[in-house]
């Protein structure tokens, strides 16, 4: 298999508005040009990975199935709009949760890169032709140590800001 680029995007925030805790399908708007981005990357020949801290679990404010059933809607409706999502990764932990399965520290939980290295380690990435796009500090300190691009969406046309991150990043942004 030959490597290829990887764009991840953070899910509450970049491809989704930020309600808090978006726990049930009812909650999920899409941001401005979600779906064109996606799109316009996996005609490119990338893969889409979304990674995502879903501290709501440990906290008790929904369950794995309740994030599982918003996930699966998820990428129906992308798949709907010819824009497929490789791959949706997870971290249910956090320290100060409140159920005792998920209250510790993990890797994957961003600002570790755990869940970027597990993608790549899944699939042929292509490392440094790859960047991630997220909305909090955490999403881009993940990005680095994961040794990918990384780049802060402060809102607006997902699809708009991720062809300016494209070029910023092949002209040496990071």
């Amino acid at each position: 298999m030959s490597l290829r680029p990887a764009l991840f995007l953070d899910r509450d925030g970049v491809l989704n508005e930020d309600r808090g805790y978006v726990a049930r399908i009812a909650d999920l708007e899409w941001v401005d040009g979600a779906m064109d981005c996606v799109a316009r990357f996996k005609a490119r020949g990338w893969f889409v990975f979304i990674v995502t801290n879903q501290t709501g679990i440990a906290h008790g404010l929904y369950t794995e199935a309740d994030m599982q059933a918003v996930h699966k809607h998820l990428l129906t409706e992308f798949a709907a709009q010819g824009a497929e999502i490789d791959r949706i990764y997870h971290c249910p932990f956090h320290p100060d949760g409140n159920l005792a399965r998920y209250a510790r520290e993990s890797l994957d939980r961003k600002p570790g890169p755990g869940m970027l290295l597990q993608a790549m380690a899944e699939f042929p990435v292509r490392r440094e032709a790859s960047f991630l796009i997220g909305d909090k500090p955490a999403d881009i300190e993940a990005a680095h140590a994961a040794g990918v691009g990384g780049f802060f969406f402060e809102g607006g046309n997902l699809a708009s800001f991720a062809e300016w991150a494209l070029a910023a990043f092949e002209d040496g942004a990071r």
